[in-house]
């Protein structure tokens, strides 16, 4: 540990956390997944939980442009571990719908379909 204080409010006040969640919705994985890192180390849990599940689910997305399907089905698949565990925050997020479409491309890297057809996906703000 670098003696960095860690964030006790929530992640989603933090102007990161939008910028963030705009280079997500527009497919820059990689770019996304570096801002939830930053935001992830600064976060402790709950909140630290539900960055990590977002933050998997950006990584997911990264291996499969790689045509890494193993790496995709392994962190969809812990993404919503984090995701779906109870008192998990949800960041003012619509996390149920995030991990329907995380789940519909789980069951389709399962049955060595395309996840491709499946749903991309987005991170939708709720008030």
């Amino acid at each position: 540990k670098d003696g960095k204080t860690l964030m006790a409010e929530e992640p989603q006040a933090d102007p990161r956390f939008q910028k963030a969640v705009e280079l997500f919705n527009d497919g820059e994985w990689y770019d996304a997944h570096d801002v939830f890192e930053e935001l992830w180390h600064e976060t402790a849990d709950p909140h630290r939980r539900s960055l990590q599940g977002v933050l998997q689910v950006a990584v997911a997305q990264l291996h499969l442009q790689r045509d890494n399907r193993r790496g995709a089905t392994i962190l969809f698949g812990e993404a919503l571990g984090r995701l779906k565990r109870p008192g998990t925050p949800d960041l003012g997020l619509d996390i149920k719908s995030l991990c329907t479409s995380v789940e519909q491309r789980l069951r389709s890297l399962q049955r060595d379909e395309d996840p491709e057809l499946c749903t991309v996906p987005v991170l939708r703000v709720v008030d």
